[in-house]
C-alpha cells in the first residue's frame, strides 16, 4: 500500500468512526448529518461522498465495520486454541461485550439492517455474516467433537443450521433484550445440549 492509499484508508476510517459516534446515540440514524461527520472526521463533505457515494452507503459501511470488529476478535479467540467450552464461552462474552458498548437505538438500527431481506426472503447481511462465520464455527464444532463435547452423530450441515437458527433468533430485539442477562446460562445450555448422551 503506497502513501496515497494509506492516507485514503485513514480518512475512510476517520469518517466511519465519526459516523459511528453519531449513530451510537439515542437518536440513531436520524442523528446522522453529513456536515457534522465531515467536521468531526476533519474532511470535506465531498470526500465523504467520494468514498461512500451516499449517506445510506456510509451507514451500511458503519454496520459492516461493527460486524468486522466483532468478527476479528472472534477469530483471535479461536486462534488461542482453548478448549471447546472455553472458546464458546469466550466468544459469547465477546459478543455481549461489544453489544453492551453500543446504544440501544444503534442496536435496533443494526438489527433492522442485519435482518433486512432480499427478494428470496433471505437476510442480506446474514448471508455474508454466516458465510464468514460458518468456517469458524465448523472448526469449533470439530474441536468439540475431538474433545467429546459435541456428539459425533451431528452432521456439519445440522450444526451449521443449528448455529444459524441461534443467531437469527437472538438477533430479534425482543429476544436479545431478554437473553443478555443469561449469556452464561445460554452458553452452558448450548454446550450441554450438544454433548453426547452418557
Amino acid at each position: 500500500m503506497n502513501g496515497f492509499e494509506k492516507r485514503t484508508e485513514v480518512k475512510k476510517h476517520q469518517i466511519i468512526e465519526a459516523t459511528f459516534q453519531m449513530m451510537n446515540t439515542d437518536k440513531g440514524i436520524a442523528n446522522v448529518r453529513m456536515d457534522e461527520i465531515a467536521k468531526i472526521a476533519g474532511v470535506g463533505k465531498t470526500t465523504i461522498f467520494k468514498y461512500f457515494g451516499s449517506k445510506e452507503e456510509l451507514i451500511k459501511e458503519v454496520f459492516r465495520y461493527f460486524f468486522d470488529l466483532m468478527g476479528n476478535t472472534t477469530k483471535a479467540i479461536m486462534d488461542k486454541g482453548m478448549s471447546f467450552e472455553d472458546t464458546l464461552i469466550a466468544m459469547s462474552n465477546n459478543k455481549i461485550k461489544y453489544l453492551q458498548e453500543i446504544n440501544h437505538r444503534f442496536y435496533l438500527d443494526l438489527m433492522e439492517y442485519f435482518t433486512g431481506r432480499d427478494e428470496q426472503g433471505d437476510s442480506i447481511i446474514m448471508k455474508q455474516y454466516t458465510q464468514e462465520s460458518f468456517g469458524i464455527m465448523l472448526d469449533l464444532f470439530h474441536r468439540g467433537k475431538k474433545e467429546g463435547k459435541v456428539d459425533l452423530k451431528y452432521s456439519d450441515e445440522f450444526l451449521l443450521v443449528y448455529f444459524q437458527a441461534l443467531i437469527e433468533g437472538i438477533s430479534n430485539p425482543k429476544i436479545y433484550d431478554r437473553i443478555v442477562p443469561y449469556t452464561t446460562q445460554w452458553t452452558e445450555m448450548m454446550i450441554k445440549g450438544l454433548a453426547p448422551a452418557k
